[in-house]
């Protein structure tokens, strides 16, 4: 079963003996949201789903703010270390400006990860 707690923020997933036990007694302390349970027809396709389709319209972005999020760094620090502004970095995180194969390159070497992510 995958389950989210809204505030804090929690994801999890419970499964075995006493998940639902585990469930109830979070539910007591948290607003829990079950996102799919135990029966047959409860889970949904990754593809159906509004976060699948948000992540698509800036895959580039959110692959190049998730990378930088592993590496440590902030936006200013990046921004930085490839010689741009940090409303520069945010602009392409956000989607406001395109990735280009140039500024692909360099975000990839600072970010030690292949160039072919971002692209």
């Amino acid at each position: 079963m995958l389950a989210v707690v809204a505030k804090p923020h929690i994801e999890l997933s419970i499964t075995g003996e006493g998940a639902k036990e585990a469930l109830d007694w979070l539910a007591r302390k948290f607003r829990v949201r079950v996102i799919s349970g135990d029966t047959p027809g409860d889970s949904v396709r990754i593809e159906d789903t509004d976060f699948y389709r948000e992540m698509e319209v800036n895959r580039s972005g959110n692959l190049l703010e998730a990378a930088r999020l592993k590496a440590g760094l902030s936006q200013a620090q990046l921004a930085e270390a490839v010689g741009i502004r940090q409303t520069m970095v945010s602009e392409y995180e956000n989607g406001r400006r395109r990735i280009t194969d140039k500024m692909a390159q360099r975000f990839a070497e600072v970010l030690k990860i292949k160039v072919e992510r971002l692209l």
